[in-house]
């Protein structure tokens, strides 16, 4: 569906590039060529170029300059300056696609002067095909811009419309952050093993198998993680002995209370720009 189509990256960092690897090795879009990024690091535009074969610019509307598709990648911080460079640049019948935490799309469309918006919160998963993306696109979005956009979101994994928009910053704390806890998570365990005696690699096989059979687990048989947990503790036995500390050093409070506090932040981000 995106054949022939100019797709425009502004910003070609960590989660610009996953995205155009998942584009290109899945075969979303063909010609490398179609995708033109605009970065203004020099060394990663060569890199770019290198690597997957796409056209690259330091020059934010060259970039724009006849796209059907843009995809804003960029920092919160710099977004206010990205969107008074391209302010009445884009081209009026473009899909407009954020990647950028935080920011509404009303914010997009006054700070672009533009009407066709889709605000995304894809996580860093993407990069395998895994991601989880949660989006919520303007009225003025026709349906093959939609279609567009689920073409490109599900070739970087699961996708998930809502026409709440409110629920992009709660996905930015539980989906696109969360993968932080969990990796902090997984070291923890890790070095618990190490602690025990294990080496490095068996404890990272050890958790990492752990937790994606646990997830799998949870996958196939719908039941409450609750349930599941029951099932595996015994009383008096060692699964209870270790929920006890959990339960008592805080774990569900401190989980909960970091999910807050990311979603205080992602709308703290917003307001900035």
């Amino acid at each position: 569906m995106l054949t022939d189509l100019k797709i425009a990256f502004i910003g070609g960092g960590t989660m610009g590039e996953m995205i155009i690897n998942r584009l290109l090795s899945t075969k979303t879009v063909e010609k490398s060529e179609r995708i033109i990024v605009s970065d203004p690091l020099s060394a990663q535009c060569l890199h770019l170029e290198k690597e997957y074969g796409v056209r690259t610019t330091n020059c934010n509307i060259e970039a724009v300059q006849g796209a059907s598709i843009v995809i804003l990648a960029v920092k919160p911080q710099v977004l206010a300056e990205v969107m008074a460079m391209l302010k009445g640049k884009i081209p009026p019948d473009a899909l407009v696609i954020s990647i950028v935490g935080g920011v509404s799309i009303l914010s997009l469309c006054q700070g672009l002067n533009h009407a066709a918006v889709v605000r995304t919160m894809p996580n860093i998963a993407v990069q395998v095909g895994h991601g989880t993306t949660v989006w919520s696109l303007s009225s003025t979005v026709t349906e093959i811009q939609r279609s567009h956009t689920q073409v490109i979101l599900q070739a970087l994994g699961k996708e998930f419309a809502t026409q709440n928009e409110h629920y992009l910053d709660m996905a930015t704390a539980l989906s696109s952050a969360g993968t932080g806890f969990v990796f902090l998570y997984i070291e923890a365990m890790i070095d618990a093993g190490v602690r025990m005696g294990l080496t490095r690699t068996q404890a990272q096989e050890l958790t990492l198998h752990t937790i994606a059979g646990s997830v799998e687990l949870m996958f196939h048989t719908s039941e409450h993680p609750a349930v599941l947990r029951n099932k595996v503790t015994s009383p008096g036995g060692v699964t209870a002995a270790g929920l006890y500390e959990l339960e008592k050093g805080g774990m569900r409070t401190v989980i909960s209370n970091a999910v807050l506090a990311a979603l205080s932040r992602t709308q703290e981000l917003g307001n900035m720009s």
